[in-house]
């Protein structure tokens, strides 16, 4: 089973196209996360995000789209598994480093990696038959048009997922951003999403997170959606 976990308890999360672990600020800008990206080591794990692996174990490969793709561990992932892969995120060393990991693992050719910042991204309509949209923690002024227009981008018959931090981490689990106005709930997802979708299931999702003193759980959301 591949995992998310990570000994700093953080998981991922993200801003305007990665993640966010509780900054002074609420929303950490381009250059700040080309500064935590610096550096040959993965900020995160390299393995898929587990809700990733287990949503889409039951779907047949066709054209994905990883929006806030960070370094790109889950497009990377995809294409093993026989995706095509576009993987978009707003810091460009983050993107520069999942190109290194999608070459060493053999799957360049089916990864095309952009740099653009969700805010003002518009993906193509209806062209995907999964979209992925992990760890986003933005205010919902901010985070719900990027809802919106990556539910546009699903295709008929295709997949949305949907995972981030939850409400209830702040107070019930453990990690995450410490910012209350960048969490979001299922529900909050559901009512951005309108009758864009079919929702297939929402709610709280426990992960389990390796510390220094042993196991814990955080809570995230989850959102799973689908065009008929």
């Amino acid at each position: 089973m591949v995992s998310d976990r990570d000994k700093s308890g953080r998981g991922e999360a993200a801003h305007a196209g990665s993640g966010n672990t509780g900054a002074p600020t609420t929303v950490m800008e381009r250059e700040h996360w080309n500064q935590r990206y610096v550096g040959k080591t993965f900020l995160w794990t390299v393995e898929a995000n587990r809700f990733v692996a287990a949503e889409v174990a039951d779907l047949a490969p066709g054209r994905a789209l990883d929006l806030a793709a960070g370094e790109g561990r889950n497009a990377v992932w995809l294409a093993e598994q026989g995706w095509a892969v576009r993987a978009v995120d707003f810091s460009d060393v983050a993107i520069e480093k999942g190109k290194q990991l999608a070459a060493a693992r053999d799957v360049a050719d089916r990864v095309d990696f952009e740099v653009a910042d969700l805010r003002a991204h518009e993906p193509e309509a209806h062209r995907y038959d999964l979209v992925v949209l992990l760890y986003l923690q933005l205010p919902q002024a901010q985070l719900v048009p990027i809802v919106q227009r990556a539910a546009r981008a699903v295709a008929p018959g295709g997949t949305f997922l949907v995972v981030g931090h939850d409400t209830a981490n702040l107070t019930n689990g453990y990690g995450g951003p410490r910012h209350p106005d960048v969490l979001y709930t299922a529900d909050e997802v559901v009512a951005a999403l309108g009758e864009e979708l079919t929702i297939e299931k929402a709610g709280p999702v426990e992960r389990p997170v390796e510390t220094d003193e042993g196991p814990k759980v955080a809570i995230d959301c989850l959102v799973r959606a689908s065009r008929e």
